[in-house]
């Protein structure tokens, strides 16, 4: 009896046993699965149209959606169009408490769904999209999980081009901002209220790489609008970019500085050399102004100067300026060759009535000589053969005359001066005057260049620093 009892009792453990292993392989938890969104999803048991209540279940309090996102890549920022173009994965967050379902002992941590149009959605909008897509390759990117305690995250990848208003005044040495609003279309703050996630509601992708920009941060806060249907709830993320310098430093800043600098070669050129100075006046204002041309067209017209106009319009005028000084100086040349000529026609003439004057008081004085021979011999003749000597008075107004040329020939010329020999290179005469202009600008020119260059950085890069600052 006994040996027969144990048999008895292990035989029914056994049964027990197979039997509880068999019930747990017969569980299939995508049955599981099927049978909870068909209990919560079910025909007559879920409307999609009606929003959640609030916290806790209450009705007549706004839902709370809590939103992230993950910033992917940040492909082009046009300068032109003022606009943006961004890639990225937004997230959204809300407890529906009629999507309650048993986890089956928490081994069932979510539900999956793929429809976004089998739940209620919140009617988000972003309000500065210009244009935006869904990705379907090679599914679409989208998903909706369903939590136990109806908890719903909805998660789907998305690409918009975004406006975003730019200010150009310190351009290209400038900062913009570029924001992106989500807000809701239908729904006013007394039913549905958008927050940031707590922690870190924003993440960039690491190693993002910007053409010509940098982002330097970007910061979350609240922008709720008021219209006359009501208050509605809205969210923003504010991108901070800036500038990168060194493109537009060696495409537009030095080769200007290298344009007006060969515009000056021609102070150094012969003022006769006219083709050669005219060619190259010409040829560096016409390249500096399709340079110019060429930097506005790719950028938006606006009413205020930038950072960059002032730049090419001063750089524009100095190679102007350099042609007006060749036409200053091809004018200075021709008048002053025209006054040498008269100067030396009215120099000949009065050597010519010099030498005539000379003649004419030459032959005076011969005249004057024989008479006075005559009157000594008359006078020798009367006064019996005695001859008086032939000496003048002082007061003798010939003899007087006669000294003072003798005075004049015989003067010793001057030593030569260095100072005077040097700016005897440059005389103030008016057929030098052209190289003296020449002269002037040789340093004028590249003085005045250096102080605009020192005036304008100094200012811009001032500015910039407050744009940092603020």
């Amino acid at each position: 009896m006994g040996s027969g009892h144990y048999f008895w009792a292990i035989f029914y453990f056994a049964s027990l046993c197979s039997a509880s292993l068999a019930n747990n392989a017969k569980i299939n938890f995508r049955e599981k699965e099927k049978k909870v969104l068909d209990q919560i999803l079910g025909a007559g048991k879920y409307d999609a149209r009606i929003r959640p209540s609030g916290i806790n279940g209450t009705a007549n309090l706004a839902t709370m959606v809590k939103v992230n996102m993950f910033l992917r890549s940040i492909s082009k920022i046009d300068d032109y169009k003022m606009e943006y173009s961004v890639q990225l994965t937004f997230r959204e967050q809300w407890t529906d408490e009629r999507l309650k379902f048993d986890d089956i002992q928490g081994r069932l941590k979510y539900l999956t769904l793929t429809e976004a149009n089998r739940v209620w959605m919140p009617d988000l909008f972003f309000s500065n999209e210009k244009e935006g897509h869904f990705h379907n390759i090679i599914m679409p990117n989208v998903y909706i999980r369903i939590f136990p305690n109806g908890s719903v995250l909805y998660s789907i990848r998305i690409s918009l081009t975004l406006a975003c208003p730019m200010n150009l005044k310190l351009y290209p040495l400038d900062r913009q901002i570029c924001s992106l609003r989500m807000a809701s279309y239908g729904w006013t703050t007394n039913d549905l209220v958008f927050l940031w996630k707590e922690g870190d509601p924003v993440q960039v992708v690491k190693n993002l790489h910007l053409p010509r920009f940098t982002l330097e941060k970007f910061l979350t806060d609240y922008c709720n609008s008021k219209t006359n249907t009501g208050e509605y709830s809205c969210l923003k993320v504010d991108l901070l970019f800036k500038r990168e310098f060194s493109y537009y430093l060696i495409q537009i800043y030095i080769p200007c500085c290298m344009l007006v600098i060969v515009s000056w070669v021609s102070f150094w050129l012969d003022q006769g050399a006219v083709p050669a100075r005219v060619s190259l006046g010409v040829t560096t204002l016409l390249t500096m102004a399709t340079q110019t041309s060429g930097i506005n067209a790719s950028l938006p017209p606006v009413s205020y100067t930038k950072a960059i106009d002032v730049w090419t319009g001063v750089c524009l005028t100095f190679v102007f300026g350099a042609l007006l000084e060749f036409a200053l100086v091809n004018y200075a040349s021709r008048s002053g060759s025209n006054k040498s000529n008269m100067h030396k026609e009215n120099m000949k003439k009065k050597r010519r009535d010099l030498e005539q004057a000379s003649l004419d008081a030459a032959s005076d004085l011969l005249d004057t000589d024989s008479n006075a021979t005559f009157a000594m011999a008359s006078q020798f003749q009367r006064g019996g053969g005695q001859q008086k000597p032939l000496v003048r008075h002082p007061g003798d107004p010939l003899a007087l005359e006669k000294r003072l040329q003798c005075e004049v020939h015989m003067q010793a010329p001057k030593r030569p001066n260095c100072c005077k020999t040097w700016l005897s290179k440059f005389p103030t005469r008016q057929c030098s005057r052209s190289k003296r202009i020449d002269v002037i600008s040789r340093i004028t020119f590249p003085l005045v260049f250096a102080l605009f260059n020192l005036v304008y950085w100094s200012t811009y890069l001032f500015r910039e620093e407050e744009d940092e600052t603020f």
